[in-house]
């Protein structure tokens, strides 16, 4: 028979069944391993970049406590750039001091493991404990060669680290537990609705139906201290139905105009920002987490982890054609929380003025 009838004679030949074994490269070592000199500069690289980390927790702590971040967006930016870099330095460091410790200084030499069966015999199991034995000794942990500058640094950077990261986060944790806060704003009986981020006040003849405006409070930009905190808590969405769409909730006949209606921007669920509006369905989709509100039925959630509708902000017209607002807004925006106030429907204080909208 040929060749060609019985193709697997021929692939024997060029793929035979085993293959000599050519066993463990020829090793080369490295400078550190032959020049002491060689070994003690890369100590102290380690040791520098272990500095490296360390300055870096410094810088990122230090400019959180120090640096007065104010309501302008360029404070707030050069701040958290300066942290930023501290936390990049500080695990920067960390990272390339381990892996030029372990490429430099570390155990060099191939090993090789043979197969065996899932338990080790006693013997193996007793070379593993000595070849981790072997391996804190190379490492300058503990024998022979003990390399206490390393394991200082190192250890002392890998505690400081953290504190990059975790002081800016906690820092003013308990600085306010007023969770009444949250149900005040900016707005107020007369503010006028204004563009965002402009403040150029809002005409009802510039609301045409289907549109939507990003909208604060008037003179939100004026503000020389918690600018920020109060834009967070006021901005509303400002959107145009047909009059014929809407279903006006009882209680609620007076809090729109001609179509017009505004609605809490800030997401009942975790206080994202809701800003997605689909105007054929009359939805607003909030994009962190998919809570979808018909803004057509008083903004009830008709999808997601969202448990409760957003809150209307009652508007009207001045003299002058501007859209304002009646009053505060009555219940509290953002995210439900467990600490709501229980002693009125609306989930406020009961002694709140007329002017705060309760």
């Amino acid at each position: 028979m040929s060749t060609t009838e019985n193709p697997t004679s021929h692939e024997s030949e060029q793929n035979p069944e085993s293959f000599e074994d050519p066993g463990v490269p020829y090793h080369r070592p490295r400078r550190a391993d032959v020049d002491p000199k060689a070994e003690k500069k890369a100590e102290r690289q380690v040791a520098a970049l272990f500095g490296v980390s360390i300055v870096g927790t410094i810088v990122a702590v230090g400019a959180y406590m120090v640096l007065d971040m104010t309501d302008e967006i360029e404070s707030i930016r050069f701040t958290n750039m300066v942290i930023g870099l501290g936390i990049f330095l500080a695990m920067i460091g960390i990272g390339l001091g381990a892996i030029h410790w372990a490429k430099t200084l570390m155990r060099d030499h191939e090993m090789v493991e043979e197969r065996h069966e899932l338990r080790s015999s006693d013997e193996a199991r007793e070379g593993a404990i000595q070849n981790l034995k072997d391996g804190a000794e190379d490492s300058g942990i503990s024998g022979v060669k003990r390399r206490p500058l390393l394991v200082g640094t190192g250890v002392l950077a890998l505690l400081a680290a953290p504190l990059a990261v975790l002081w800016p986060q906690i820092g003013n944790m308990g600085a306010d537990w007023n969770t009444s806060n949250f149900g005040h704003t900016m707005w107020r009986k007369g503010t006028r609705l204004a563009r965002d981020p402009d403040g150029t006040p809002i005409k009802a003849s510039d609301v045409t139906i289907g549109s939507a405006f990003h909208v604060i409070p008037e003179g939100l930009n004026e503000l020389e201290h918690h600018k920020i905190e109060e834009k967070a808590k006021a901005v509303v969405l400002l959107l145009r139905l047909d009059p014929r769409d809407l279903k006006i909730q009882e209680g609620r006949e007076d809090w729109s105009f001609d179509g017009i209606v505004a609605y809490s921007k800030i997401c009942t669920h975790v206080g994202c920002p809701v800003a997605l509006y689909e105007q054929q369905t009359h939805h607003l989709l909030c994009p962190c987490h998919q809570s979808t509100f018909d803004v057509a039925d008083g903004a009830k959630v008709v999808f997601g982890p969202a448990k409760r509708p957003l809150p209307q902000l009652p508007i009207a017209v001045d003299e002058e054609g501007y859209i304002v607002a009646q009053s505060d807004f009555h219940e509290p925006i953002g995210p439900s929380y467990w600490t709501r106030l229980k002693d009125t429907s609306d989930g406020l204080h009961a002694d709140e003025t007329e002017e705060g909208g309760h």
